[in-house]
């Protein structure tokens, strides 16, 4: 399995060069970031500041296995009654990743964690926005071989972003094409 910092340097930039006709192989789009994000408000909510942390806590240190980061708490802006919720409460967590981390990550995810996603048929490719960015939504973190399910006593979603500095959507596309991104194919 190569390495996909070297799968990107060596087959990817000649191909999109081939393609797109970059005169200059620093014109190719690149993946600049991936932010990886989780909101546990749902758990947290109408529950005393012990049990709070506590679940913050977990969700945090599973967070920080699969990124190999410290997840950043995100908190509240305002306070919504009907959701038990206050404004400044902690109510999820966030992960930036670049360079070395953030490949390791992306290999993680496109060899390991989406193919043991259940009922798993491919990215639909209307999830790249016009930016460029592909937006990515896991059910389970469990997926992950980093999280022992064994030890895990909540189950929580996340929301995976991966970034590019690409001018257009089609640019995008072919790029994650070419990296081995599971995309389905487009019906005509």
């Amino acid at each position: 399995m190569e390495k996909l910092k070297e799968k990107f340097e060596k087959t990817v930039i000649p191909k999109m060069m081939e393609i797109f006709g970059y005169k200059n192989k620093m014109a190719v789009p690149r993946i600049e970031k991936v932010v990886i994000n989780t909101g546990f408000g749902r758990l947290v909510a109408g529950l005393t500041k012990q049990e709070r942390e506590k679940i913050s806590n977990e969700i945090a240190h599973d967070l920080s296995l699969i990124t190999g980061q410290k997840p950043l708490f995100t908190k509240a802006r305002k306070s919504i009654a009907s959701f038990k919720i206050r404004k400044g409460m902690v109510i999820g967590a966030k992960v930036t990743l670049r360079g070395k981390r953030m490949y390791d990550f992306l290999e993680r995810l496109i060899y390991i964690a989406l193919p043991r996603t259940r009922d798993f048929r491919g990215i639909d490719p209307d999830s790249i926005d016009k930016n460029g960015n592909l937006t990515i939504g896991i059910k389970e973190h469990i997926v992950f071989p980093e999280v022992s399910s064994e030890n895990v006593r909540r189950i929580f979603g996340l929301e995976i972003t991966v970034v590019t500095n690409a001018k257009t959507r089609e640019e995008a596309e072919k790029l994650y094409r070419l990296l081995g991104f599971p995309l389905k194919k487009v019906q005509n």
